[in-house]
């Protein structure tokens, strides 16, 4: 049974902001710890990738399971996923460097992983901007899948990014870099080692 649209949309809409009103929630009542900031930069870059990741797995799920609405849902979470990137981003650039664009600049230069998330940030931004009906038409079908398979390469670097700054406990940077792994060997199995079914030739009509 097929889900009706609009209401899954809106599902996945209210879900995929559950998180930010739990954030604001803890930030009003003073439950963000010991560095506020901190915990806001960790929480939004989580949240940047584990979006990433879910975004990713929607074609995966859609073929294993025959969900096909599952489909409907991917631009919205890759949306998110720019959405808490953005976030991410904010807290850095506003509430750590107060908007100086040159201590940034130094610091980039300076912590490598910092380097390495604005990479990543970067290679999302003309996924969401093409995100939409019309940029799909205007690129072609091809083309814009082409473009949008560096999401791949966002959520490496995501991971990357992750792992660099943790530098102790690893664990978790190195569990959703294992999911990021398991989905892209899955995409090389059927694009590129699954047997493809063989092709019927039509017989010519007397």
């Amino acid at each position: 049974m097929t889900p009706d649209p609009k209401f899954s949309k809106l599902v996945v809409f209210v879900n995929s902001l559950v998180p930010l009103v739990l954030l604001l929630w803890d930030a009003a009542h003073k439950r963000m710890g010991a560095n506020p900031l901190e915990f806001a930069t960790r929480t939004t870059g989580m949240l940047t990738l584990v979006f990433l990741l879910i975004s990713l797995a929607v074609t995966p799920a859609r073929k294993l399971t025959g969900w096909q609405w599952l489909g409907k849902h991917r631009r919205m979470l890759g949306l998110f996923a720019f959405f808490y990137g953005f976030l991410h981003l904010m807290t850095y650039v506003w509430f750590d460097k107060f908007f100086n664009l040159k201590a940034a600049g130094l610091d980039i230069l300076n912590r490598p992983f910092i380097a390495v998330g604005m990479a990543a940030f970067f290679i999302m931004i003309p996924l969401a901007v093409t995100s939409t009906n019309k940029m799909v038409k205007r690129l072609g079908g091809k083309r814009w899948n082409r473009l949008h398979k560096t999401a791949y390469v966002a959520a490496a670097l995501g991971a990357l990014h992750y792992y660099m700054l943790v530098k102790a406990d690893t664990r978790l940077p190195l569990t959703l870099a294992a999911v990021l792994g398991i989905l892209l060997g899955y995409r090389l199995f059927i694009n590129y080692i699954q047997p493809k079914p063989p092709v019927r030739l039509l017989a010519p009509r007397r």
